[in-house]
């Protein structure tokens, strides 16, 4: 039997849900910077140049979702093996991981009213 097999399975869960966060977080950036570049095609195509978008906000808004995406890659593989190491390791440690977490909540959060915005001034000047 593996020791700690319980802890192990747990930090192994968590940071696979971190991981799935992340696709979706990278995925939700593509498709916000290629809806953009859609509805400027359809634009196009029915010949109306009045279809609100904004090409350079949507491509930064997509860029920052994949951004926070990969940071949070990059921070739940250094939890994920900093958490092996003191889950194996003989003596106590105490838990450290609020302030990290906190702060990719408030990005993530930030990001999600930015879109909000976006989508609330965008609505609003179509309407007559």
């Amino acid at each position: 039997m593996i020791d700690n097999f319980r802890d192990h399975a747990a930090n192994e869960r968590t940071y696979l849900a971190w991981i799935r966060t992340a696709v979706a977080l990278m995925g939700f950036g593509f498709v916000i910077e290629k809806f953009d570049l859609f509805l400027g095609y359809i634009a196009v195509a029915i010949h109306q140049v009045n279809i609100p978008h904004n090409r350079h906000f949507a491509e930064e808004a997509g860029l920052a979702m994949m951004i926070v995406g990969l940071a949070l890659v990059i921070f739940s593989t250094w939890n994920f093996l900093h958490n092996i190491r003191l889950i194996d390791a003989p003596d106590q440690h105490p838990y450290r991981a609020k302030l990290p977490n906190l702060v990719l909540g408030v990005v993530v959060a930030a990001l999600g009213i930015f879109l909000i915005l976006y989508v609330g001034f965008a609505l609003s000047s179509k309407m007559p």
